[in-house]
């Protein structure tokens, strides 16, 4: 009866060696690069809230790990806020976060000191915000009216009105009056409300004058004594 010769495979230790350094660097280098934290973040379009207070919306002020970034989840964190409209978060290169933000424009105060912003919530804060102040009660139906409206003043002119009030007459019940910063005064009406844009221009033609400006009915200035 014929042998049956078994053949010893020899083990190469070298090969076995070089396979366990290639394994072993990398999975140093998978480690190293997930363990690896954000090394800058740039944060855009920021304005009542600093960037320490986007931070630490985002859970970021820390500098976590890159790799293990969740941008949607770290956007929603951030939308949370009720200052914020959206945001994005995303990774880019050389380990950088970039965070873009939109917040709800503030539109004015009122006397119970809450700031109102464009969709019409109300919030408390010690921020020192340059907004017009309405300073009287306002019926419920203007008071939407002027959110509203409010929405459509270019910035550079909201800038310029230093107090609302709420001031009907017997022929018009959403009449207001606006003081602005330059010590004129505007009445507008609900429905004309638009016609404050043009603030800029009607100043040029007072000739340094002061005074009433009534865009309420007609178009006319009366000078103050």
């Amino acid at each position: 009866m014929a042998k049956k010769i078994i053949k010893r495979k020899k083990i190469k230790i070298f090969s076995l060696l070089l396979l366990l350094l290639i394994v072993g660097t990398t999975s140093f280098l998978v480690y190293s690069y997930i363990k690896s934290d954000i090394k800058n973040i740039i944060i855009k379009g920021n304005t009542y809230l600093n960037d320490e207070e986007v931070l630490r919306l985002a859970g970021l002020t820390d500098y976590p790990s890159f790799i293990l970034l969740r941008p949607r989840k770290t956007a929603q964190k951030i939308e949370k806020n009720k200052y914020i409209k959206s945001a994005k978060v995303k990774r880019k290169l050389f380990h950088t976060v970039e965070i873009s933000i939109k917040e709800h424009d503030i539109l004015f105060q009122k006397t119970n000191n809450k700031y109102v912003l464009e969709n019409g919530k109300e919030i408390f804060s010690n921020k020192n915000i340059r907004v017009p102040k309405l300073n009287n009660y306002t019926p419920d139906d203007q008071y939407k009216k002027i959110i509203e409206n409010m929405k459509e003043v270019d910035k550079s002119i909201l800038g310029k009105i230093s107090e609302i009030s709420y001031d009907p007459n017997d022929y018009d019940k959403d009449r207001f009056l606006l003081y602005m910063d330059d010590g004129n005064s505007v009445f507008l009406t609900l429905t004309k409300f638009e016609m404050i844009n043009y603030y800029n221009e009607v100043l040029s033609q007072l000739e340094g004058r002061k005074g009433i400006l009534y865009l309420d009915s007609g178009n006319h200035f009366k000078i103050m004594e």
